[in-house]
């Protein structure tokens, strides 16, 4: 699973001219799942989002995690993010899981997020064509691969 992590003052998803979610002060979560990802890594992903220290404490200084601010989450399924552009200029999306494994992992996905936030998440709709808005806060980015938790 790759998570793109943005910390945001607001953002948005709009399917159909119709707004899906919406959240103010938060985590922007685009979330790519490989067909090799497993209930685990959803689970240590999940923890690892919660957990990030990446809000600011009353010095100013990057300390406090979601819980502690009270914030949202915006929770956005993105399988271009497994994309592979080893080989020419056209990417391929082999990595990505096909929709019977990926729909559970991203709705697990979903509760793990609430569950680990004390609170209901805001989300788009899997598999659908989405209008992402974001106003990225720092600007703060973080990229988390569990293929690489080391």
């Amino acid at each position: 699973m790759i998570a793109v992590i943005q910390r945001v003052t607001k953002a948005s998803v709009v399917i159909e001219g119709g707004v899906k979610g919406q959240i103010q002060d938060g985590f922007m979560i685009l979330l790519g799942i490989a067909h090799s990802d497993t209930q685990e890594d959803l689970e240590w992903l999940s923890r690892k989002i919660i957990g990030l220290r990446v809000f600011s404490d009353e010095e100013g200084k990057m300390n406090k995690d979601i819980s502690e601010i009270d914030g949202n989450i915006l929770l956005v399924s993105q399988f271009t993010l497994q994309a592979s552009t080893k080989k020419g200029n056209r990417p391929s999306f082999i990595e990505a899981a096909r929709p019977e494994i990926a729909i559970p992992l991203y709705e697990n996905m979903i509760v793990s997020l609430s569950e680990g936030l004390g609170k209901k998440i805001q989300t788009g709709e899997f598999g659908a064509d989405m209008k992402v808005s974001i106003e990225n806060d720092g600007p703060v980015t973080i990229v988390i691969d569990t293929q690489n938790k080391r």
